[in-house]
Protein backbone atom coordinates (compact mmCIF):
# COMPACT_ATOMS: atom_id res chain seq x y z
CA UNK A 1 0.00 0.00 0.00
CA UNK A 2 1.10 3.44 -0.25
CA UNK A 3 2.68 5.93 2.42
CA UNK A 4 1.56 9.22 2.33
CA UNK A 5 3.49 12.48 4.19
CA UNK A 6 2.14 15.72 3.11
CA UNK A 7 1.84 18.91 4.23
CA UNK A 8 -1.37 21.17 3.38
CA UNK A 9 -1.34 24.79 4.34
CA UNK A 10 -4.19 27.15 5.17
CA UNK A 11 -5.02 30.15 7.27
CA UNK A 12 -8.20 28.55 8.41
CA UNK A 13 -6.98 25.09 8.69
CA UNK A 14 -9.55 24.11 6.10
CA UNK A 15 -8.88 22.55 2.78
CA UNK A 16 -10.08 23.04 -1.16
CA UNK A 17 -10.33 20.60 -3.83
CA UNK A 18 -6.71 21.30 -5.08
CA UNK A 19 -4.90 20.32 -2.05
CA UNK A 20 -7.04 17.59 -1.44
CA UNK A 21 -6.48 16.22 -4.56
CA UNK A 22 -2.68 16.92 -4.35
CA UNK A 23 -3.19 15.12 -0.74
CA UNK A 24 -4.61 11.93 -1.93
CA UNK A 25 -2.68 11.86 -5.34
CA UNK A 26 -6.15 11.49 -7.08
CA UNK A 27 -7.88 13.40 -9.99
CA UNK A 28 -9.89 16.19 -10.05
CA UNK A 29 -12.50 14.64 -11.24
CA UNK A 30 -12.11 11.14 -8.52
CA UNK A 31 -12.06 13.87 -5.53
CA UNK A 32 -15.16 15.53 -6.70
CA UNK A 33 -16.72 11.17 -6.92
CA UNK A 34 -15.52 11.22 -3.77
CA UNK A 35 -17.07 13.80 -2.08
CA UNK A 36 -20.68 13.82 -0.08
CA UNK A 37 -22.53 15.88 -2.46
CA UNK A 38 -26.12 16.49 -3.58
CA UNK A 39 -27.84 18.58 -5.81
CA UNK A 40 -30.92 18.99 -3.53
CA UNK A 41 -29.50 18.99 0.26
CA UNK A 42 -26.65 22.08 0.79
CA UNK A 43 -25.30 19.96 3.12
CA UNK A 44 -26.00 16.20 3.49
CA UNK A 45 -25.61 14.25 6.35
CA UNK A 46 -22.62 12.78 7.21
CA UNK A 47 -21.56 9.60 4.93
CA UNK A 48 -18.87 7.71 6.62
CA UNK A 49 -17.98 5.73 2.87
CA UNK A 50 -17.56 9.71 1.66
CA UNK A 51 -15.29 12.70 1.87
CA UNK A 52 -17.59 14.72 3.91
CA UNK A 53 -17.03 18.55 3.34
CA UNK A 54 -17.71 21.38 5.72
CA UNK A 55 -21.03 23.39 6.37
CA UNK A 56 -21.95 25.59 3.45
CA UNK A 57 -24.21 28.58 3.71
CA UNK A 58 -24.31 28.81 -0.15
CA UNK A 59 -24.10 26.36 -3.38
CA UNK A 60 -21.75 28.61 -4.72
CA UNK A 61 -19.27 28.59 -1.06
CA UNK A 62 -16.40 26.60 -2.45
CA UNK A 63 -15.94 22.87 -0.83
CA UNK A 64 -14.07 22.75 2.15
CA UNK A 65 -12.38 20.22 4.19
CA UNK A 66 -10.84 19.62 7.27
CA UNK A 67 -7.66 18.05 7.17
CA UNK A 68 -8.49 15.23 9.86
CA UNK A 69 -11.85 14.42 7.47
CA UNK A 70 -9.20 14.35 4.43
CA UNK A 71 -6.84 11.58 6.94
CA UNK A 72 -9.73 9.80 8.02
CA UNK A 73 -11.20 9.32 4.27
CA UNK A 74 -7.44 8.37 3.43
CA UNK A 75 -7.05 6.20 5.68
CA UNK A 76 -10.54 3.95 6.02
CA UNK A 77 -11.56 4.41 2.70
CA UNK A 78 -9.02 4.97 0.20
CA UNK A 79 -6.80 2.28 2.77
CA UNK A 80 -4.03 4.14 2.42
CA UNK A 81 -1.55 2.93 5.74
CA UNK A 82 0.22 6.09 6.77
CA UNK A 83 -1.58 9.58 7.00
CA UNK A 84 0.44 12.32 7.95
CA UNK A 85 -1.76 15.65 7.61
CA UNK A 86 0.18 18.91 8.97
CA UNK A 87 -1.66 22.52 8.93
CA UNK A 88 0.68 25.35 8.52
CA UNK A 89 -0.35 28.75 8.26
CA UNK A 90 0.63 30.32 5.78
CA UNK A 91 2.30 34.42 5.72
CA UNK A 92 0.05 36.73 4.74
CA UNK A 93 -0.18 38.06 1.53
CA UNK A 94 -0.31 41.26 -0.08
CA UNK A 95 -4.04 41.16 -1.01
CA UNK A 96 -4.94 39.29 2.59
CA UNK A 97 -3.33 42.58 4.23
CA UNK A 98 -4.53 45.00 1.81
CA UNK A 99 -8.52 43.18 2.64
CA UNK A 100 -8.18 43.21 5.66
CA UNK A 101 -7.47 47.24 5.72
CA UNK A 102 -10.52 47.46 3.95
CA UNK A 103 -12.18 45.15 6.22
CA UNK A 104 -10.98 47.86 9.03
CA UNK A 105 -12.09 50.44 7.29
CA UNK A 106 -15.68 49.67 6.43
CA UNK A 107 -16.10 49.01 10.37
CA UNK A 108 -14.92 52.18 10.90
CA UNK A 109 -17.37 53.37 8.75
CA UNK A 110 -19.94 51.33 10.29
CA UNK A 111 -19.05 52.50 13.48
CA UNK A 112 -19.64 56.62 12.68
CA UNK A 113 -22.71 55.63 10.53
CA UNK A 114 -24.20 53.74 13.67
CA UNK A 115 -23.26 56.91 16.26
CA UNK A 116 -24.73 59.41 13.83
CA UNK A 117 -28.58 57.51 13.32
Amino acid sequence: MENINSNISSEEELVGIDEVQKFLNRSRASVYRYTNTDLRNLNPSFNPRKLNPEFRTDQKDPLQFHPNEVARFAKDILRIKEVTVEVFNTPSSAAQNILLQILDELKLIRTLLEKKN
